[in-house]
């Protein structure tokens, strides 16, 4: 698969899922993003604008299989992971997986599990795999996390660490339609007789995997290069932020840039490849002072300066 195959592909996906979700494409493009880039992402927003529908008409489209974990305050590790039971047949203890062993899991208000439950999806974000009771087992191949969190009703929820909202690559939010758009959404669910709609499958896991890798092929100057790096350093010097973004988010900017660009079927990375990838895979890494919090400074604002500041290479 090359570049052009790859964005010829992406661009179905993209019309089949917003076929079911009514969305701006920017906000499925980064949601594809985080599959394409071999990443996880995070949405955050109100109930009922449709993260849940898209994170399921997406695994469908990408003819992936499909788990949802709805955590809640009293979910365990095992209940995630899965654990082993004993079986009365064989005399030994039998490991049943849990519901993490799909391709695409939608872990649903994610922020309303403990600490604890938390982490269980780091290990399997990072490194593909769980461990069990000492046993580790490998998570079927492609994995991708889709994690949402509620930015209202935060009463008894726990506050994702900096350093578990890191392993995502993007971070994103729907949106409420416009009223041309919500009232598409009225007039689609008269024309059929379910409550929620349904798309078909575009790709089947090979053609996943496959279109995984075509980034790998995508060149990237050196100019830009350092224009990635000096980025993540500007926001390192901000006034108002503590903690920068960390060599890791760099690198991730890196593989987001590549694989916009194989979306777009360019060969190569263009400064607006890295623009239009840094706010979503930027914005959350970054820790405010506790100045700019009380001011409820933006992420957002201060990755967008930084674009401002920082010149921009001749490609």
């Amino acid at each position: 698969m090359d570049v052009t195959d790859a964005s010829e592909l992406s661009s179905r996906l993209l019309d089949e899922v917003g076929s079911a979700v009514i969305a701006d494409r920017g906000f499925f493009e980064t949601v594809l993003l985080g599959v394409v880039s071999k990443g996880h992402v995070l949405l955050e927003d109100v109930p009922g604008t449709g993260k849940t529908l898209t994170a399921r008409s997406m695994a469908t489209a990408l003819g992936l299989s499909f788990s949802r974990v709805q955590f809640t305050p009293d979910l365990l590790p095992a209940d995630i992971t899965g654990t082993h039971v004993f079986n009365e047949q064989t005399r030994e203890f039998e490991f049943t997986r849990g519901p993490i062993f799909a391709n695409v899991v939608l872990a649903d208000e994610i922020n309303r599990a403990p600490p604890k439950t938390q982490s269980a999806m780091l290990e399997a974000m990072e490194e593909g795999q769980v461990t069990v009771d000492g046993d580790t087992y490998d998570l079927p191949q492609p994995f991708f996390v889709m994690a949402t969190q509620n930015p209202v009703d935060m009463e008894g929820t726990f506050e994702l660490p900096e350093a578990q909202v890191d392993r995502f690559l993007a971070k994103t939010a729907i949106g409420y339609p416009d009223s041309e758009g919500e009232v598409e959404l009225l007039r689609r669910r008269a024309g059929r007789d379910t409550q929620s709609p349904t798309v078909e499958s575009v790709l089947d896991p090979q053609q996943v995997e496959e279109l995984r890798t075509v980034p790998e092929t995508v060149q990237v100057d050196d100019d830009l290069l350092t224009y990635m790096a000096d980025i993540a350093r500007a926001t390192r010097e901000d006034y108002r932020v503590e903690v920068g973004v960390s060599p890791r988010g760099t690198q991730r900017l890196f593989e987001a840039a590549r694989a916009m660009a194989a979306m777009a079927g360019r060969e190569f990375v263009a400064p607006d490849d890295i623009k239009r990838v840094a706010q979503p895979v930027l914005a959350h890494r970054l820790v405010l002072t506790p100045d700019a919090r009380v001011e409820n400074v933006d992420k957002a604002t201060i990755v967008e300066n930084v674009l401002g500041e920082v010149p921009v290479p001749t490609v």
